[in-house]
């Protein structure tokens, strides 16, 4: 099968043809004529299939016949992410080359001027992520009622971002004649009660089992020990034949600090996470993709329809906390029928995040073999007890006593030696001056004190 027999135009067939296809994907085979016949659509395939080009071909041509109007975009693409917008949008203008197409981008992380400016002209497609969208339907600068086509892109990844709110207020801003592509890697419950909710009729594509993986990546489990996985990951980027990869780590801090560690080590790195602003993040984009640097430290941001050609290998710093993550994460490398590899460091602590992996996908993830043998996790040594240290003061511990009452005050005054005050010790006196002269105690009750040397002068008589 080739584009031609889908029933494109051969406008839309000629860009095809100058991107280099000729054949189409399993899932864009199976949902780009249902699309053209202004069918809804619920389309499940893993990750790195073509989805985009699923609804963005037929989207084109939909388009073509029709005017745009001020503020009221005619089609609605919604991504979860920045990256994942100004990709659709680069595909936008890679295939709707032959055609004269108005397209407006609205993500966060950057001006509105000319986004509104885009706006007041008129487009035919607007790619948004669902917060900027509502924080400008909420200032009346855009009007959703002429949009006839909503396409929700990696709905699965909305639910983890929690839009799924938005997505629903969105829905009812819009006309209700209008057409509705859902797309997702995985159908969690919340997704499918939204496509019941919001899409009328909808045909269900499935090329794949959902949340399964790519059978063009060959996947490992590296045991390693916590504190040895900066050094068995360079150990890997050094031995491999590494030519581009993307490393990801759970933690925005994980991201810098690795980011600098490999930096130091003589590689080539460059780091994207969701604290940097969009032009920072898209500038890093651009050298990745163009080979200034080789290797890409990411968070989850980057997990999800990024696109860069010739990626061979995907290293998971960080075991995913959730298994849907670990599909999308490797779906970065084995991409348009290639094939990559990936890597997952294990720590122990991590047997559970594998155990839901596994049981996600529904298949045993090979350890990494060294010289014939798997590579073990480090058993921690059980602690040996030492014996205490006995200083001149330290005695031996006595067995502990059972507790007691607290004796009575009487009776304790009674266990109490007395002593009676002639039994002490006198206190010292300092040592009295010369000109005093201590007498004998005098018996009547007469002064006993010292008696001044003047007393003593008698006068001649």
């Amino acid at each position: 099968m080739t584009f031609a027999d889908l029933g494109l135009s051969d406008e839309l067939l000629r860009s095809v043809n100058d991107s280099g296809y000729t054949e189409p994907t399993p899932i864009q085979a199976a949902a780009i004529p249902s699309v053209l016949m202004m069918r809804d659509l619920v389309a499940i395939a893993q990750t790195g299939t073509g989805k985009t080009a699923s609804f963005v071909l037929p989207m084109i041509d939909i388009l073509a016949q029709g005017r745009s109007r001020a503020r009221m975009p005619r089609s609605l693409i919604l991504e979860p992410t920045r990256e994942l917008a100004a990709q659709v949008a680069e595909n936008f203008e890679k295939y709707g080359a032959n055609h004269k197409l108005s397209m407006a981008l609205l993500i966060g992380g950057v001006s509105m001027g000319d986004q509104l400016a885009a706006l007041e002209k008129g487009v035919d497609v607007l790619i948004a992520t669902p917060g900027r969208l509502m924080d400008l339907f909420t200032r009346g600068k855009i009007l959703l009622t002429g949009c006839s086509m909503l396409v929700i892109d990696e709905a699965d990844r909305m639910l983890d971002m929690g839009f799924i709110p938005d997505i629903e207020e969105i829905c009812t801003k819009l006309p209700k004649q209008r057409q509705t592509l859902l797309f997702s890697a995985t159908m969690p419950p919340p997704i499918k009660k939204l496509a019941d909710k919001f899409l009328d009729n909808p045909k269900t594509i499935e090329v794949s089992r959902p949340a399964s993986t790519n059978l063009n990546i060959s996947q490992h489990v590296v045991p390693v020990a916590a504190a040895k996985k900066r050094e068995v990951l360079r150990t890997l980027l050094a031995q491999e034949d590494v030519r581009t990869a993307i490393i990801f780590c759970n933690r925005k801090t994980t991201v810098r600090e690795l980011n600098k560690s490999l930096q130091r080590a003589r590689f080539r790195s460059a780091e994207i996470h969701g604290d940097m602003d969009q032009s920072a993040r898209i500038a890093e984009l651009e050298r990745f993709k163009q080979g200034d640097v080789s290797i890409l430290v990411a968070s989850d941001v980057a997990a999800r329809g990024l696109d860069v050609k010739g990626v061979s290998h995907v290293f998971n710093y960080d075991a995913p906390w959730h298994p849907d993550d670990y599909v999308h994460r490797i779906g970065r490398t084995g991409r348009g029928g290639a094939t990559g590899i990936a890597y997952t460091l294990v720590t122990p602590d991590d047997a559970e995040n594998i155990a839901n992996i596994e049981k996600l996908t529904g298949q045993k993830i090979p350890v990494l073999e060294i010289g014939g043998e798997p590579v073990e996790a480090p058993v921690e040594a059980e602690p040996v007890e030492e014996a205490p240290r006995r200083s001149r003061r330290t005695r031996p511990a006595a067995e502990p006593e059972a507790p007691c009452e607290r004796a009575p005050r009487a009776e304790r005054e009674e266990r109490r030696p007395r002593r009676d005050r002639e039994e002490r010790a006198p206190e010292r006196r300092d040592e009295r001056p010369a000109r005093y002269v201590q007498q004998d105690a005098v018996e009547d009750g007469g002064w006993n004190g010292p008696f001044p040397a003047f007393l003593n002068v008698r006068i001649p008589v």
